[in-house]
């Protein structure tokens, strides 16, 4: 088994090929949020609720309280942009695979955006990564939106299907887009996607129910997992919505 395999099956079950990923990286778009300021927290309670693996940057990433990981798998965001900035959908890669592997890291992602002026950028960033991971058997998550000048919906199911589809084209070994909202086009998605896809959580949503309404559609038109931040580390129970996360998930 290579080394990509091996570091695949601590992010997703290799028993169900499911995965309940939550991404804490949001320090450098967002800054030092409820949820994230202290960070080692909730990453412990995640633990506590079973998910099975967290996003971080490499600095987080070399600080963490190895005590406090458990089980869970770690995945070393390589892309950044903050919100002080004109035009935050433009990503710039600010690591590279060879950080990761010296942080002992299960896999990598990087985000991209397309549709806009900047798209050609960070298809570029993707290529190189992909690369990389290819080169050291690094897993690479893809996180592909639709946005920019050129997008009037980043729910569009088309373009979805497309962002899904570029990533998976350029290297993805996991997608993570936009769930369409509802089941059937989503199904779309899936199929014209050649590897895993996870939905994101998106925007701190006001109703549990909606957020996991939306999981279990998800996961009916055969998503492989999730992918959800804030929706998770900003809520009141953290560890007990990664468990209700982890329930639908492994569910099916």
């Amino acid at each position: 088994m290579n080394g990509k395999k091996l570091r695949m099956r601590r992010i997703i079950d290799a028993r169900v090929g499911k995965t309940v990923i939550i991404p804490m990286d949001h320090g450098v778009s967002l800054g030092p949020v409820q949820g994230i300021a202290t960070i080692n927290d909730s990453i412990r309670k995640v633990c506590q609720g079973g998910g099975t693996c967290i996003v971080v940057h490499k600095g987080i990433a070399h600080q963490l309280n190895q005590d406090i990981m458990g089980d869970l798998g770690l995945i070393v965001h390589l892309s950044a942009s903050t919100s002080l900035w004109n035009e935050p959908n433009r990503k710039t890669l600010v690591g590279d695979v060879l950080d990761a592997v010296r942080l002992g890291a299960d896999a990598v992602s990087v985000h991209i955006n397309l549709g806009g002026k900047y798209e050609n950028e960070m298809m570029s960033q993707m290529g190189e990564i992909s690369s990389q991971c290819i080169e050291f058997g690094m897993p690479l998550l893809a996180m592909m939106y639709p946005r920019g000048e050129n997008i009037k919906d980043q729910y569009d199911v088309e373009a979805i299907k497309k962002c899904a589809r570029v990533g998976a084209e350029l290297g993805a070994d996991i997608v993570k887009t936009n769930y369409t909202g509802d089941i059937d086009s989503f199904r779309d998605v899936v199929k014209g996607c050649h590897v895993p896809v996870v939905i994101a959580g998106g925007p701190k949503m006001d109703s549990e129910k909606a957020l996991l309404d939306m999981v279990r559609d998800a996961m009916k038109a055969g998503a492989a997992g999730v992918s959800i931040g804030r929706n998770v580390f900003q809520h009141e129970d953290i560890s007990g919505i990664t468990k209700k996360l982890v329930d639908i998930v492994f569910s099916r």
